[in-house]
């Protein structure tokens, strides 16, 4: 299980600052449908699922894989996919 951004991301950065494993990156990540994301991405392969990010998010962007809200549930694939295709990262 990793951590996952959702669209609520400000690019804060201040998850950046307590990730122990460097696994949050900024990128631009265009989706099949064509809807581009610019925001911050967790890659979900180098996640070791502290959870230190999560508090420290201004807008409550961030959420363990198994508590994305249901309506979020697709930036699940989104950061996987975004490290997948080599646009962020």
């Amino acid at each position: 299980m990793a951590y996952v951004i959702t669209d609520a991301c400000t690019k804060d950065g201040a998850c950046l600052d307590v990730c122990p494993v460097d696994c949050i990156k900024e990128g631009v990540f265009t989706d099949s449908d064509g809807t581009a994301y610019d925001m911050l991405f967790i890659n979900p392969v180098e996640c070791i699922d502290c959870g230190l990010c999560e508090p420290e998010c201004p807008t409550n962007a961030i959420f363990a894989e198994t508590a994305v809200p249901d309506d979020k549930k697709h930036f699940i694939r989104i950061n996987k996919e975004a490290f997948a295709s080599g646009q962020v990262g």
